[in-house]
């Protein structure tokens, strides 16, 4: 990146500073006004950002991206804006009774600049949402997407300029040298999301302005079918969670826990799961490619060791699109825990099978790994569900489905240790993005008075009053 690429974000971030501050509490109907431009610009263009979505991940269905990205983009508008008001108003909080005389109470209050470094794999929502929470809680924001969608991004940049001002939110394009400039920008608060490795060079870069950070990261999600769940049931939330988007999801399921007994039984539910979602004459057009060589390249390079190490591959033939970077659905019956696709985030449309005796098994191999970003239960019965809740731990869970917890607009989202810091969504986003202001006022006798010097008597009766 050029001096003048660094220097043109410094120069977007002042002016975005001196902006704030001559408006540092944006009033509700201001607010709404400026989540409403997303939303226009959304329906106003709903075609060119899906066609450039699919341009760059090779093919990509335009039903994909409004279903994935579009649709609960306006959903989250419509949740925010309905709700905005009452997330404005002072949070009234309780006074102990020695400070009877006082109201005490929190506001929150707009932090500034927030900082939003969004990834490939779901280029709109992604950079988009976390702007809706952001704008909600009164901030101004500047924007990095990823240097791998760059007509996403290209256009993101055309459209976010004609619908805002620079002084409201602007976007920076650019590879890994603007990205990590970006990352040392003195923001108020700064939210990234990509791998893990990435997350701690931002959160390093961030800790040297001290920045709030939000990490919404990754890793292996684990999917567990119970031995009382029917499996004709669970695939086609299993197929249903790891194929959309290819596979290409934070938190897809990353490889499924089935009762040994029923392996057989659940790779055979699966393929003709998979062959009914994509069928010979829609499935070019309806399944998505990989993002990129590389992308490509590490997935085939794992499945490539599975088949010399003699691992059990289970390929489903659909057609697939002629982008050149699709792979078949595919499915690995008991791989080592050693082999590259079980050590590492798949982030494709690859799932491994992992046979289990015991509830209690698959419990200690969930726990003796990092802990996932999402976890997916597979049972009707409440003493498993509750077992499996109280005993792991993850940033989100969805029981009896996938993927179905990212669309609840009042569940916070978010990871978990390695998987992520800080969670977002609805009202949890805007907390996240506000400054929890705690106000103390005295309305007629300041009690703290009695607590003065010259001590004597009434010291040391306050003093034992408050021991009580």
């Amino acid at each position: 990146m050029t001096d003048n690429g660094h220097q043109h974000m410094h120069i977007s971030l002042t002016h975005q500073k001196n902006a704030f501050e001559q408006d540092p509490f944006p009033s509700l109907a201001v607010r709404r006004e400026r989540l409403d431009r997303i939303g226009r610009l959304l329906e106003a263009h709903e075609e060119k950002l899906c066609a450039a979505v699919s341009k760059d991940f090779g093919h990509r269905s335009p039903h994909e991206t409004i279903m994935l990205e579009i649709a609960p983009l306006m959903g989250a508008l419509r949740h925010t804006r309905s709700h905005l008001r009452n997330w404005m108003r002072p949070e009234r909080r309780g006074r102990s009774i020695e400070f009877l005389q006082m109201s005490n109470w929190v506001q929150y209050q707009p932090l500034g600049i927030v900082g939003i470094m969004a990834p490939w794999n779901y280029p709109l929502l992604l950079a988009l949402g976390p702007l809706i929470d952001v704008l909600a809680a009164g901030n101004r924001a500047m924007i990095k997407p990823s240097e791998l969608v760059p007509e996403t991004s290209a256009l993101l940049t055309k459209l976010v300029g004609e619908y805002f001002k620079p002084q409201e939110v602007t976007v920076a394009q650019g590879g890994v040298a603007v990205a990590a400039a970006f990352s040392a920008l003195p923001f108020d608060h700064l939210l990234f999301t990509g791998s893990t490795t990435v997350g701690k060079k931002v959160m390093a870069a961030a800790a040297a302005n001290l920045t709030p950070i939000t990490l919404e990261l990754g890793g292996k999600s684990p999917a567990i079918i119970a031995p009382d769940y029917p499996v004709a049931s669970a695939v086609k939330d299993i197929a249903f969670g790891k194929l959309m988007n290819a596979g290409q999801t934070c938190i897809a399921p990353d490889y499924v826990f089935v009762q040994r007994a029923k392996v057989t039984e659940f790779v055979t539910a699966l393929v003709s799961q998979i062959h009914r979602l994509y069928p010979a004459m829609t499935a070019p057009e309806h399944y998505t490619s990989i993002v990129g060589l590389r992308a490509h390249e590490r997935l085939v390079k794992g499945l490539r060791e599975c088949r010399e190490r003699g691992i059990r591959i289970v390929e489903v033939d659909i057609p697939l699109p002629k982008s050149g970077t699709s792979i078949q659905p595919t499915l690995l019956i008991d791989p080592p825990m050693d082999c590259l696709l079980m050590e590492e985030e798949i982030f494709g449309p690859v799932l491994p099978i992992i046979p289990y005796d015991t509830i209690d098994e698959a419990i200690t191999f969930i726990c003796s790994r990092p802990h996932p970003l999402a976890l997916y239960i597979f049972s009707h019965e409440k003493a498993v569900q509750r077992k499996l809740l109280d005993k792991t731990i993850s940033g989100n869970v969805t029981i009896n489905g996938t993927l179905l917890h990212i669309t609840q607009n009042d569940l916070p989202f978010g990871g978990v240790g390695s998987s992520g810091i800080g969670a977002y969504h609805g009202y949890e986003g805007f907390k996240r993005f506000s400054h929890a202001k705690g106000i103390a006022k005295v309305r007629v006798f300041n009690p703290a008075r009695l607590a003065a010097p010259p001590y004597g008597r009434i010291t040391r009766l306050l003093a034992k009053f408050l021991k009580r």
